[in-house]
């Protein structure tokens, strides 16, 4: 009996690391962006660039760090309804080669159902996926106004990335609004926290094979 016990442990044991090797996201890679590739980065306020110049949003500094177009299709406000509604005319409008998602954190401040924010970036990824279109996608914390201290990622965007096989950019956003230093407001970054998600976002987009390393 005790052999036997330990042969069922052991395949579970096996069953587990292999199930997680498979959701490991980390290791996933991107297609190569040509000199002229288009990446779309499509979001609400802070890929819009609330709280900076024009010239300080974060898709712009991206732009200008790794020398490709980007498309700001960031509009102030969305919630991932709204973003589910316009994102097949902007991919249809646009063609990219990348799309960089960051969207829910409107659906959090006006407190919406936390399955019905789920269920709208899963359609959006699903949608991506079908058009065969690579995506990265940025986790954003649960905030609202009045809170403060150091924020985490809600942990539906590291789902959403194991269960459709995309890369997750975790952290950057959480890390910005948690800097005062780094912030115009309780919930946008300013030009120096902008330059901060570009940079992380350029070195991704290395990491996984996007871009070269030499940027």
């Amino acid at each position: 009996m005790p052999r036997l016990v330990l042969f069922i442990s052991s395949q579970l044991l096996l069953l587990l690391l292999l199930s997680g090797c498979g959701n490991d996201t980390s290791s996933l890679s991107l297609p190569a962006l040509s000199a002229d590739a288009t990446i779309l980065a499509f979001g609400d306020s802070i890929t819009y660039g609330t709280g900076a110049k024009q010239d300080q949003s974060y898709p712009r500094q991206l732009a200008n760090k790794i020398d490709r177009r980007v498309i700001n299709a960031g509009v102030p406000g969305e919630t991932t309804q709204g973003g589910l509604k316009r994102l097949p005319e902007t991919l249809a409008t646009t063609d990219p080669d990348l799309v960089i998602l960051c969207l829910g954190g409107n659906d959090f401040l006006k407190r919406m159902d936390y399955a019905v924010t789920r269920s709208n970036l899963a359609a959006m990824l699903s949608l991506l996926k079908e058009q065969d279109i690579p995506v990265v996608m940025m986790a954003v914390p649960k905030f609202g106004i009045g809170v403060t201290g150091n924020l985490s990622a809600h942990k539906m965007y590291a789902d959403l990335g194991k269960e459709f096989g995309v890369i997750v950019e975790n952290d950057i956003i959480s890390d910005v609004l948690s800097d005062r230093a780094l912030k115009a407001d309780p919930i946008h970054p300013n030009g120096n926290g902008y330059a901060e998600i570009a940079d992380t976002l350029a070195n991704l987009l290395a990491k996984h094979s996007a871009i070269s390393s030499s940027f």
